[in-house]
């Protein structure tokens, strides 16, 4: 791990108010046996000695509520040192998740920074150092509580349990999910005859390994693996060879045109009993389920497939054998590459392909959103590295991801670039050199 923080198995119910501190400073310990002091104990305050150091402190009883904590260290506090206790600040939510019986967790390499997960969101972890000491005391009340009690002049003695001198505040952050990828992409699914899976030594991550290794909530994690089109096979998640992917699609889409179907109505139960023979029929589902949209029309499963993701695959079938495509001639084989009744569109490409309108002819290039890097300015060193000024239109589907909560695209562009106009039109360049 990253950081190890140590909790110990005490209440902390209340933080003492400066005047508590004022009115009862820690008592002097009696002696035990031979003369020598007794670690731990605290002589009992009186209501007279109490009412005396307010007076020295100058503070009015009448303004102050009338019971008094008299605070001493104990025996579990008189060795006890800064670091043995840390303090973590939550937000009413996440204390909620923890009285509803659910965990938070640390997670992290070691040579990553420690974040915080609840069930649904990640936190970076950072020390904040206080210049008033932060003391632990069990059982102890609050003044609204006091006040329900309604007490008369008691003195409440308590021992104080620890001290801190920081503690630790979150602060709600993007997932890191770049790594989940990375992980997946080390063995992926080539088909059931590939020789990679008769190989025992590969790689392979189940559920509890990502949660493991991914700085993440495992619901982020979860509907990582989704957006990833990852699935289940032999219990570990599995990403599929592209090709493969392609070879899966292309079944489907050539049964679709052999059978006359509408794309907005393909029969699962048919597709497994046509193309089973061919392929396993969890790879026939999963290629459904990744290209499509499930429902149920009286009693039967179907699928309605997603014209703009089966072009969008088509088109990075070609572009990812080829640096630079000539955009005319490019749109022109896309068009042809996908089913019949289907139209293409370069709106289809965003985040997946970048086109140049300045070069002559105009050129189109692969750029996955997914292979840039996950920092906030690395991301732009990269982008402006590739291209000196963007427009927002071009670069949006580019940084889209970075955008945390209630922040905008407009406000990243703002934060780590300069605008200015050319031609009439407004773009964006880095604000630092880049080498």
């Amino acid at each position: 791990m990253a950081a190890l923080a140590r909790f110990r198995n005490a209440q902390v119910s209340y933080l003492p108010s400066a005047w508590e501190l004022l009115s009862c400073p820690p008592s002097p310990q009696p002696p035990g046996r031979g003369g020598t002091p007794r670690p731990g104990a605290a002589m009992k305050r009186t209501r007279d000695e109490v009412d005396a150091t307010l007076q020295i402190a100058k503070l009015n009883a009448a303004e102050l509520l009338p019971a008094v904590h008299c605070l001493g260290f104990g025996p579990g506090a008189s060795g006890a040192a800064a670091g043995d206790f840390c303090l973590l600040e939550l937000e009413p939510t996440l204390c909620q998740q923890l009285e509803d019986g659910h965990s938070l967790v640390i997670r992290g390499d070691k040579d990553e920074q420690a974040v915080l997960c609840s069930k649904d969101k990640t936190y970076d972890l950072k020390i904040a150092d206080t210049s008033n000491m932060l003391l632990f005391i069990p059982g102890c009340k609050t003044p609204d509580q006091l006040k329900k009690e309604d007490s008369h002049c008691n003195i409440i003695h308590t021992e104080i349990f620890g001290f801190s001198n920081n503690y630790w505040e979150l602060r709600r952050r993007r997932p890191k999910l770049k790594k989940l990828k990375k992980l997946l992409m080390e063995n992926p699914y080539e088909g059931p005859d590939s020789q990679k899976e008769k190989d025992s030594n590969s790689s392979k991550y189940t559920t509890e390994d990502l949660l493991d290794q991914i700085q993440a909530s495992e619901e982020e994690i979860m509907t990582q693996l989704q957006v990833l089109n990852a699935c289940k096979i032999g219990g570990y998640w599995r990403i599929l060879e592209f090709d493969y992917e392609m070879k899966l699609l292309n079944h489907v889409t050539q049964l679709v045109d052999s059978e006359s179907w509408s794309f907005s109505k393909v029969p699962l139960n048919t597709c497994l009993q046509e193309l089973g023979p061919l392929e396993p029929e969890e790879m026939i589902e999963h290629c459904l389920k990744c290209y499509g949209k499930k429902y149920v029309d009286e009693g039967e499963v179907y699928f309605e497939l997603d014209a703009d993701k089966i072009c969008r695959a088509a088109a990075r079938m070609l572009l990812q054998n080829a640096v630079k495509f000539n955009l005319a001639e490019f749109q022109e084989v896309w068009q042809q590459s996908v089913p019949e009744g289907m139209v293409t569109s370069l709106d289809q490409l965003k985040g997946l392909a970048l086109v140049d309108r300045h070069s002559r002819p105009e050129i189109i290039f692969l750029l996955k959103v997914d292979d840039l890097p996950e920092d906030n300015q690395e991301r732009f060193n990269s982008l402006f590295s590739l291209r000196e000024k963007w427009t927002e239109e071009d670069i949006a589907p580019y940084i889209q991801d970075l955008c945390g909560e209630k922040q905008t695209i407009g406000a990243l562009l703002t934060k780590y670039s300069r605008s200015s106009m050319q031609n009439g039109v407004k773009v964006y360049n880095s604000r630092r050199p880049i080498s």
